[in-house]
């Protein structure tokens, strides 16, 4: 494993331990280790609500992982634009992909201050590959491209990843006009993978992310199934389509999946 030479290190932002963060609570119920206590117990409060949250958390992360896999292996793919990353947890997308291809390059994409702490986490990569990370908010896509271009070359086909991101967008027209912008910047064979949490489907969950939703932070918006579909107009969908996370192509073997309030899709550019 090397440090890329291309990018710089970020400023270490200042962190505030005191007050629960999305980012850190979402890693700890993924298994990771860096969060606080608050942010222990702000998990373990919406887990005493809705305990299905961890399940819907690995779920999506295993998920991710199945698509990288996909890409790599089956679609040939080897660039990743990886928006909206979240700390780094086991199974990245650049370990994922690197494994398989060490070549692939992968630009990661945030624009929080804790992910920015761990920044220098993400950026190791393969000797033959490329890792790289973009200080950048999901709602300046142009922002993104342009920084994202230094390591990845968009003329050829690449997979854009959003992966729990579009809910924290909360007007629909605005999270679709996103995707549609930054995957106008990629090729023909390019692909397009989304995740979120579904509206519709858990009532128990829905009520745990309205509190979560009303205690101060960053807000997290659940979408029908129909809406996060509408985010692959225009491509053509993978089988199965926008399933569950557990049901889009379980792993040979697995036990029968059960349906979450996490729907995901992953969509191939024509």
């Amino acid at each position: 494993m090397s440090d890329p030479a291309t990018t710089p290190e970020p400023a270490t932002p200042r962190i505030d331990a005191s007050i629960p963060h999305s980012a850190r609570i979402w890693n700890y119920w993924l298994g990771g280790k860096d969060n606080y206590r608050v942010d222990e117990e702000a998990g373990d409060a919406y887990t005493a609500v809705f305990p299905g949250i961890v399940t819907i958390a690995r779920s999506s992360r295993a998920f991710l992982r199945r698509n990288i896999t996909h890409l790599v292996s089956e679609a040939g793919i080897r660039q990743f634009l990886d928006v909206g990353t979240g700390l780094p947890t086991a199974q990245n997308t650049h370990e994922v992909a690197q494994q398989l291809a060490p070549e692939a390059r992968i630009v990661y994409v945030d624009n929080d201050p804790m992910v920015l702490a761990h920044a220098r986490a993400l950026l190791y990569s393969t000797q033959e590959g490329a890792t790289a990370y973009v200080d950048a908010d999901v709602a300046d896509p142009d922002r993104i491209l342009e920084a994202a271009a230094k390591t990845l070359d968009f003329g050829r086909p690449t997979a854009l990843i959003l992966s729990n991101i579009l809910g924290h967008i909360a007007d629909h027209g605005q999270a679709r006009s996103i995707v549609t912008r930054l995957m106008s910047a990629l090729p023909a064979g390019s692909y397009l993978s989304i995740n979120d949490g579904s509206l519709g489907i858990d009532p128990v969950f829905e009520q745990a992310q309205e509190a979560y939703n009303s205690s101060g932070a960053v807000p997290y918006n659940l979408r029908t199934v129909d809406e996060i579909t509408a985010f692959f107009d225009g491509l053509e969908l993978v089988e199965p389509g926008v399933v569950p996370v557990t049901q889009w192509r379980p792993e040979p073997g697995s036990p029968a999946p059960e349906v979450v309030a996490e729907h995901g899709g992953l969509a191939r550019k024509g």
